[in-house]
């Protein structure tokens, strides 16, 4: 990834990130590297396992960290025209107040969300240990 390209990171074992991922992809102009962060070099981005594993994650290319619907802001607002009103909207007081919730109850329940599966449910470490 180069340093002067925005990435924006999900979880790419999630059926639910994934495909939303893909829908970024194919419907948002945005210049970032849309990538699950199970590939890529997390700490050359700044970047933790768990930060990754909690929230999608934005990572500019001056180095600014975003998580969440912050990030989902930023990514809004890289790609231009109308997206961004959106990525201001997600950006004020009162819709950031009320993004958070809602982002985190369809982070709980992603597994249950069209796209999903049972493993979208499940931390990494548990992901792994079905696995191995």
């Amino acid at each position: 990834m180069s340093a002067h390209r925005p990435a924006f990171i999900f979880d790419g074992d999630c059926s639910f990130c994934t495909s939303c991922a893909e829908f970024i992809q194919r419907r948002i102009p945005t210049r970032a590297t849309v990538v699950p962060w199970q590939f890529t070099d997390l700490s050359a981005l700044g970047l933790t396992q768990e930060q990754a594993e909690a929230a999608v994650q934005w990572v500019g290319p001056d180095g600014t960290v975003a998580a969440g619907p912050d990030a989902i802001a930023l990514l809004l607002r890289d790609a231009g025209r109308l997206w961004t009103v959106p990525g201001r909207a997600l950006q004020t007081g009162p819709v950031r107040f009320a993004a958070w919730p809602a982002y985190r109850w369809i982070s709980e329940h992603r597994h249950m969300l069209p796209g999903g599966t049972a493993a979208c449910s499940l931390p990494q470490a548990q992901r792994d240990a079905m696995r191995g």
